[in-house]
């Protein structure tokens, strides 16, 4: 049975998350240890050729290129969950991402204790204590997840997908229970303009529209006051869509 986290956020909505599998949070360490090794490979291939050499054979040479591996895998981790708000290029894949246990985006502290306990969930323990307290704890997590406060959820989840025509057809509050009441606040044209961006986000896929999408929701989050960002930007607009319709029809 798939594990799930419910969420209450500051506007007192309650929102279930299912939380990422095992095999999901496994593929997606495994794709980001080959793209650092690689790189950290390609960045000594590299310094040799610009150098000659990697330049000293003394004891304190020789500790600086053992602990860089660990500095390259720290740092990866650390940039990509902060830019990419709680994505590494693995998780992005899997279409999975770290959140904190209050639904909002992990903050510096937060990465840099996930990334430290790494050592212990899986670097050196080859994984097996991370497997462990994944498949044992309530909601998932890691020794760095306990430690941070943070879990790793699924963002593209089918209970919360909604297609355009699925939210069309919706005319009452006989099936659904709206989830952000202050959409009333909006206006058609304001919801024309929503579907539009989905509608070209949907047929062209690309920077360009992801950035027009991501302008969009930091719009609406104040209008309808919410603090917390989505995690799924789509979802969250095709929400606001059904929520209108329901509520104005």
């Amino acid at each position: 049975m798939q594990k799930t986290i419910e969420i209450t956020t500051t506007q007192n909505v309650t929102i279930e998350y299912e939380l990422a599998e095992l095999r999901e949070r496994m593929l997606a360490w495994l794709l980001d240890l080959v793209i650092v090794v690689f790189g950290y490979l390609l960045l000594m291939q590299l310094f040799v050729m610009v150098f000659g050499s990697l330049g000293g054979d003394g004891m304190g040479f020789q500790m600086i290129m053992a602990i860089l591996p660990f500095a390259a895998y720290f740092l990866y981790h650390i940039f990509f969950e902060i830019w990419r708000i709680g994505q590494t290029p693995g998780k992005k894949a899997l279409n999975i991402r770290v959140i904190r246990l209050d639904g909002k985006d992990p903050e510096w502290g937060d990465v840099v204790i996930r990334s430290i306990m790494h050592m212990v969930d899986t670097l050196f323990s080859a994984g097996v204590i991370g497997v462990l307290f994944i498949k044992t704890t309530d909601k998932s997590q890691r020794l760095g997840d306990l430690a941070a406060h943070t879990t790793v959820v699924k963002i593209y989840s089918s209970r919360f997908r909604y297609l355009l025509k699925d939210i069309l057809n919706i005319s009452s509050l006989d099936n659904y229970e709206p989830v952000f009441p202050q959409v009333r606040n909006l206006t058609e044209q304001d919801m024309l303009f929503i579907k539009t961006v989905l509608t070209r986000r949907h047929r062209y896929p690309n920077q360009a529209h992801d950035e027009v999408m991501e302008d969009l929701v930091s719009h609406l989050m104040p209008l309808l006051q919410i603090e917390q960002r989505p995690l799924n930007r789509q979802d969250f607009l095709r929400t606001i869509l059904r929520d209108y319709i329901v509520l104005t029809r």
